[in-house]
């Protein structure tokens, strides 16, 4: 899967790269483990914010550690 660089505007955050889709979102941190949230398993509104955060390249690895959304899958 192709993922997109995530900006990291301040310099402080554990991601690396994101993609997504309609209903998904999958998250690959710089340790490389990649997690994967869908709609089956957090609220869309939830999975709104975290593609909306991840576009903008500020405040995502702040969501999930302060939101703890249960993810479908780890890899």
């Amino acid at each position: 899967m192709t993922m997109k660089p995530y900006k990291d505007t301040d310099n402080d955050s554990n991601i690396k790269a994101y993609n997504y889709g309609e209903d998904w979102i999958v998250i690959r941190f710089k340790d490389e483990s990649e997690y994967k949230y869908t709609g089956e398993n957090i609220s869309f509104y939830t999975l709104k914010q975290m593609k909306i955060l991840a576009d903008k390249g500020d405040g995502l690895n702040a969501f999930i550690n302060e939101h703890k959304p249960p993810y479908l899958e780890k890899s």
